[in-house]
């Protein structure tokens, strides 16, 4: 009976991680949407400001508990890849009204970023990240120099290393 469980439960997850997958893969080599983030430290960000060059945009929330390794792995990758010319930057989706349940002020932003050594950049309440076909947190897109979304994933594995994952998808584009 204990074994048919596990059975039952690894089915689950394998059916679980296929559906998170195919939602933002399908988006991948679409034109990425225009833009325009704020940053919480120096000026807006755009998808124009950064036309040719690589990409890495990566969506979340100060409190989820996979921030952390999350953070973690984009610092690593933008340290590997910095020389190569590849833009990393960490956005945050919550909202930036005090009077929202979902608000996080600017300050824990910057020093989050600062922690990380992480531009910061906001998408209150998410509507870059769901034009982009982000539909779960934390999720990564990655644009290639053509503004077309190269890579799309979702979600985030506690185990894995996130730094090589991304590093894999990116070696493919550069």
């Amino acid at each position: 009976m204990l074994s048919r469980i596990r059975r039952i439960v690894a089915a689950a997850a394998i059916l679980l991680v296929v559906l998170i997958a195919v939602p933002l893969s399908s988006f991948a080599q679409a034109q990425a949407p225009d833009f325009s983030l704020r940053a919480v430290d120096g000026p807006p960000v755009t998808s124009e400001s950064l036309r040719g060059e690589v990409v890495v945009l990566a969506f979340g929330a100060s409190w989820l508990p996979l921030t952390r390794n999350q953070m973690e792995g984009l610092k690593k990758l933008a340290d590997q890849y910095a020389a190569r010319g590849v833009a990393v930057y960490w956005i945050s989706t919550e909202s930036d009204s005090a009077k929202s349940k979902n608000f996080v002020s600017d300050e824990e932003l910057r020093e989050l970023g600062r922690k990380y050594k992480i531009s910061v950049l906001r998408d209150p309440e998410g509507p870059i990240s769901r034009r982009m076909g982000v539909d779960q947190l934390p999720a990564t897109v990655i644009i290639n120099k053509q503004g077309q979304i190269a890579a799309a994933l979702g979600g985030l594995d506690p185990a894995a290393d996130l730094a090589k994952q991304l590093a894999e998808r990116l070696d493919k584009i550069l």
